[in-house]
């Protein structure tokens, strides 16, 4: 029998992620001023008011009413019908310190011994389903809203649309775990008061849908071609409460790292529980998870396996991980014959990849100002790019294929 799997993604509109952009902003703020800025800064959103908290040890001054406000008008917060706007909300700002029995666990006189920022596990993941090695129904509910987004801010089509917004994509697979259609499409957008739902519904299906197909690739595309030539057999829902008028912080109180699973696989992959945003790259929650995705994309790239899952375990202070697990479902590629086991093939990923913190920051350049855009839309499924001499994305690159390759004798 097949089977039925489901992702959501929320747009950078969505509460909690308005207080992920406005954490990772600040972060970036503080590291353009000071490269070794340790950071871990919590942001509250809600009706007129942005709240900040958190700790910071830095050589650096930031204006973090200037920079929150920045962020709220990049978003498209600018009106005062919406309750929460940039020119006239309050900040408020009760960042303090970092604590010194934190920094003396990450402080070495080597920078290279320097430990972990604390204690936790994070995963990486990857598989063969879409060209960036991503889940189905994660990557096309993010590329939904994305797309919703560039039509807002347009500003030539569906022009009553607001910020926030919601997506979610259930997928039907075969027994072989193979993709076979899209069965429900679900996007609930915030608009404004005029606006029927019929309206909304008929935009989505012939306006959003069809842009976002023509500019799909491989399994997304022909998938989502199919779902749209199928009108009787799928379900589209459009805001099925039938009315969004009141959303954004005004709707709902949102908080940085609130949205882990739309940040990491929706749901395909576990998640260690540490939040991304406003961190350091020294808080391995978010350095050693780019580590292991970096690593999980790389092993599928390498044709190792089709699917592979990698924990890191850390203690606080240490610098080399407490334990490396893989787990490949099963999905080992046949060549490398039966000796190449899970086991193995974690042992020969402690002999590739550094995974001490200093050498994760190295390998991506984790020190620059390069977070505010993984806030929004994931973390991962991202192409790396180059901007202003700075990495964007850097655990995206299949820069270790050969080295693995070379490793498993292919």
């Amino acid at each position: 029998m097949s089977y039925l799997f489901t992702s959501e993604s929320v747009s950078e509109g969505h509460p909690d992620k308005v207080a992920d952009q406005i954490s990772d902003a600040l972060l970036d703020e503080f590291l353009r001023h000071d490269s070794e800025s340790k950071v871990a800064c919590e942001t509250m959103v809600t009706t007129g008011l942005v709240m900040l908290a958190g700790e910071v040890r830095t050589t650096g001054y930031v204006d973090v009413q200037k920079i929150t406000r920045e962020v709220i008008q990049d978003i498209g917060y600018t009106k005062s019908e919406y309750q929460f706007d940039a020119n006239s909300c309050g900040v408020m700002s009760s960042i303090h310190e970092q604590s010194p029995d934190i920094f003396q666990g990450v402080k070495r006189e080597k920078p290279e011994d320097q430990g972990a920022g604390d204690q936790g596990m994070m995963f990486g993941y990857a598989s063969r389903e879409t060209d960036m090695y991503m889940p189905i129904t994660l990557e096309l509910s993010h590329r939904i809203l994305q797309e919703l987004a560039a039509i807002r801010k347009g500003e030539k089509e569906m022009t009553y649309l607001r910020p926030d917004a919601k997506s979610q994509v259930t997928l039907e697979y075969n027994d072989d775990h193979t993709p076979k259609r899209i069965q429900t499409i679900v996007v609930s957008t915030q608009h404004d008061e005029d606006v029927s739902l019929e309206k909304i519904k008929d935009d989505i299906q012939n306006i959003l849908l069809p842009r976002l197909a023509k500019k799909l690739n491989g399994n997304m595309g022909v998938l989502l071609e199919e779902y749209l030539s199928s009108l009787r057999s799928y379900q589209l829902l459009v805001n099925p409460t039938g009315k969004f008028v009141v959303g954004g912080p005004h709707g709902d109180t949102g908080l940085t790292g609130r949205k882990i699973v739309v940040d990491t696989y929706g749901g395909k992959a576990p998640h260690g529980g540490g939040a991304f945003s406003g961190k350091d790259p020294s808080k391995v929650d978010r350095s050693a998870a780019y580590a292991a995705r970096h690593i999980a994309k790389n092993l599928v790239a390498a044709g190792v396996a089709d699917e592979v899952q990698v924990q890191l375990a850390y203690a606080i202070g240490v610098a080399q991980p407490v334990s490396i697990f893989i787990n490949t479902f099963n999905s080992v590629n046949p060549s490398l014959g039966d000796s190449v086991t899970d086991s193995v093939i974690a042992e020969k990923v402690s002999k590739i990849f550094d995974l001490r913190p200093y050498a994760i920051i190295e390998r991506f350049q984790l020190k620059n100002p390069i977070y505010r855009p993984t806030a929004s839309y994931g973390h991962f499924g991202r192409e790396s790019y180059e901007k202003d001499g700075l990495t964007f994305f850097g655990w995206e690159k299949l820069d270790y294929v050969e080295k693995i390759r070379g490793e498993f004798s292919f």
